[in-house]
C-alpha cells in the first residue's frame, strides 16, 4: 500500500471524481447492463493485477482504485435506479456494510492500519473496505444533492468542510491516526463525486453542463500525470515495513 502523502490524496480525490463521471458517461454511451458488466470485468482484472504484485506499484494500485471507483459508482446507482431504493436507505445500507467490514477486519487482524497490510488476507480486507467506501460515498453524495436538495456544489462544500475535521483532529488534537485516515478516505468519495457531477451535469439539474465525457477525459489526464509523478519519484512508497504485530497507532505514524 502507498504512504498517505499529499500526492496520495490528490490521486485519491481525482480517482473518486473520475469514477463518478466515467460511470455516468458509460451507462449513457452504451446499454446500461453492458456498461455494468464491463465495469465489473475491468474491476476484476484490476484486482487480479494488484494481487499479483508482491509490493506496491503506483500504476497497478491506482488502476485498481480507479476501477473500484467506476464499478462502485455503478453498483450504488443500480441500487437506486434499478431497484428503486431511496438514497437515504442506500446510504445507511452501505454505511452499515462499511462498518461491518471494519469490524471483521479489526477483529480478525487486530488493526486497520494500512501500514500493516503484508498478506493477501489483509489486502483482501483492504480492498473490500475501499469498495465499501466508494459505494457509501456515492450514495451519500447523491443523498445530500437530491434528497436534501443541496445540489452538487453545496454538497461539495459541505464535504470539503467535513474532511477538514479528521485532518485537524490528527494534526492538532492527536486523534487516532487510523480513524482519521479512514474518515478522510470515506469523505473524499462524496467530495469528488459532487464536484464531478457539478462540472458534468446539465445546467437544468444544477451542473455546469460540461458533459460527463469531457470531464472524464480531463480527470483521466490529471490522474495519469499524478500517478506518473508517483511512479517516477516514488514519493508514496512506504520507507519502513511495519511488522504485523505492531500497535496500529504506532504503525500509522511511520
Amino acid at each position: 500500500m502507498p504512504a498517505a502523502v499529499a500526492a496520495f490524496w490528490a490521486a485519491k480525490g481525482l480517482s473518486t471524481a473520475l469514477g463518478e463521471s466515467a460511470s455516468d458517461y458509460l451507462v449513457q454511451a452504451m446499454v446500461p447492463q453492458l456498461a455494468v458488466v464491463l465495469g465489473f470485468a475491468a474491476f476484476l482484472v484490476a484486482l487480479v493485477l494488484q494481487f499479483r504484485r508482491a509490493r506496491y506499484q503506483a500504476w497497478t494500485y491506482w488502476f485498481a482504485v480507479a476501477m473500484v471507483g467506476v464499478f462502485g459508482t455503478m453498483a450504488a446507482d443500480v441500487v437506486h435506479v434499478a431497484l428503486g431504493v431511496p438514497y437515504t436507505l442506500s446510504s445507511a445500507l452501505y454505511a452499515m456494510t462499511l462498518l461491518a467490514v471494519f469490524a471483521v477486519w479489526r477483529r480478525t487482524e487486530g488493526t486497520l492500519s494500512i501500514h500493516s497490510i503484508d498478506s493477501p488476507r489483509r489486502e483482501a480486507f483492504y480492498w473490500a473496505t475501499v469498495v465499501a467506501t466508494f459505494a457509501t460515498g456515492t450514495a451519500l453524495g447523491d443523498f445530500t444533492a437530491f434528497t436534501l436538495h443541496l445540489g452538487y456544489f453545496t454538497s461539495a462544500f459541505v464535504f470539503a468542510v467535513l474532511i477538514l475535521i479528521p485532518m485537524v483532529g490528527y494534526r492538532r488534537l492527536r486523534w487516532n491516526p487510523v480513524f482519521c485516515f479512514w474518515a478522510a478516505y470515506v469523505l473524499t468519495r462524496p467530495l469528488g463525486a459532487s464536484l464531478a457531477d457539478g462540472l458534468g451535469k446539465p445546467r437544468s439539474v444544477g451542473g455546469l453542463g460540461l458533459g460527463d465525457g469531457p470531464v472524464t477525459l480531463v480527470l483521466l489526464a490529471l490522474i495519469v500525470l499524478v500517478v506518473a509523478y508517483l511512479a517516477v519519484t516514488k514519493a508514496d512508497v512506504q520507507r519502513v515495513h511495519e511488522p504485523a504485530d505492531i500497535p496500529e497507532t504506532a504503525a500509522a505514524r511511520e
